[in-house]
């Protein structure tokens, strides 16, 4: 069965092309959710005045992983105890943040950054937020599979141990 996860990790491009890859993984799309503007385009996501963060939406079969595995692998590929930054990108929009689809998604979310954080993994602690997830804004289409499209582009996206 097709379930969503609604992830926030710093710029989506990177974080779209590490995630497409993913064994179960049925669909990514690129987005901005969390902020209060309806439809705010890339621009104004950008200036950070909006409230979104730049998103992914990834669709997976849950009978081939796990929420809980959606999250953990989310947490080897961005900093999640850097507020507002990964990498060079700075700004709330590059916040690390899971937009939870109801209570068991929050409740799965607690307990894998519970787990995450003492695990050692990280010096920091870490700082990703939950959110209730409200609306999904598709970015525009050529964010649609960036890295994909243009295979030397930027992503400070990477897979850790």
């Amino acid at each position: 069965m097709a379930q969503k996860a609604i992830l926030a990790g710093g710029c989506f491009w990177g974080v779209e092309e590490l995630f497409r890859k993913l064994p179960g993984v049925i669909e990514t799309r690129v987005g901005y959710t969390g902020g209060e503007k309806e439809f705010p385009t890339y621009k104004e996501v950008c200036t950070g005045t909006t409230g979104h963060a730049e998103a992914i939406e990834v669709v997976f079969n849950e009978d081939e992983t796990s929420f809980a595995d959606i999250l953990r692998f989310f947490f080897k590929i961005h900093d999640p105890t850097t507020k507002n930054r990964q990498g060079n990108d700075a700004g709330s929009q590059y916040r690390s943040t899971i937009f939870f689809i109801d209570d068991i998604q929050r409740s799965d979310a607690e307990k894998v950054i519970k787990e995450v954080d003492i695990s050692g993994k990280w010096e920091k602690p870490i700082v990703t937020t939950l959110e209730a997830f409200k609306d999904f804004y598709l970015a525009e289409e050529y964010h649609q599979d960036y890295l994909m499209k243009n295979p030397g582009g930027y992503t400070c996206h990477f897979i850790r141990d």
